[in-house]
């Protein structure tokens, strides 16, 4: 669904922030996104390195494609091509919210070996984990909290947890309760936080002006 959700965000879009014709890029998300389907019809289950590879190509499309719009979106404000404010606010937004959940997507695909791993393998076989998140360290806070902790409950993070992280580190520009602790979680981090800055305070702030 979230997937879905981007493509359509992107499908959206004014054309001349697009990537070649409207729908090239949309169809070949959308065979990505069909194939994983067939590999896990209902839950996410098996993974072999040609679906790992989907996965991470389909998340990585929909990243690019979204930065590539947003740079677009601003070269047309610094150009001054764009006059209807109204229609530069919705496409802020749309990328905003693509932004939002293509970084999402890409934490949950990466932390820990993907989602397949963290349902399926020993918490002893697991890769190294990319994100702290509070519940791998409340086992020794009140009864209430640490029975939902993740030495005790066995909680592993799902993708609600991974897009909220997305959604807090969009809105305040840095990590907050939950911890880059890779590289590379770090740099997607630090990428998006600079994508959604430019989008708040520049696109967002051009258009508000283009308005008055």
């Amino acid at each position: 669904m979230a997937t879905l959700i981007a493509i359509l965000l992107y499908l959206a879009l004014p054309q001349r922030l697009l990537i070649g014709p409207r729908y090239v890029l949309p169809a070949l998300e959308f065979l990505l996104l069909i194939s994983l389907v067939a590999i896990n019809p209902r839950r996410m289950t098996r993974q072999t390195r040609t679906s790992r590879t989907l996965a991470l190509g389909l998340v990585f499309l929909i990243a690019a494609g979204n930065l590539f719009a947003l740079g677009m979106l601003i070269h047309a404000l610094v150009t001054s091509s764009a006059k209807d404010g109204k229609s530069l606010l919705l496409a802020a937004l749309q990328v905003w919210l693509t932004n939002v959940i293509a970084f999402g997507l890409a934490f949950w695909e990466l932390d820990r070996g993907g989602p397949v791993s963290r349902t399926q393998l020993p918490r002893g076989e697991l890769p190294l984990a990319d994100f702290r998140f509070s519940q791998d360290e409340n086992d020794d806070a009140i009864e209430e909290v640490a029975d939902g902790a993740s030495k005790k409950a066995d909680w592993v993070p799902t993708l609600v947890d991974y897009l909220y992280v997305s959604v807090t580190n969009s809105t305040a520009f840095s990590p907050t309760d939950t911890m880059p602790l890779s590289a590379r979680a770090k740099c997607l981090m630090s990428v998006e936080s600079v994508a959604a800055l430019l989008t708040s305070l520049l696109v967002i702030a051009r258009a508000v002006s283009v308005l008055q």
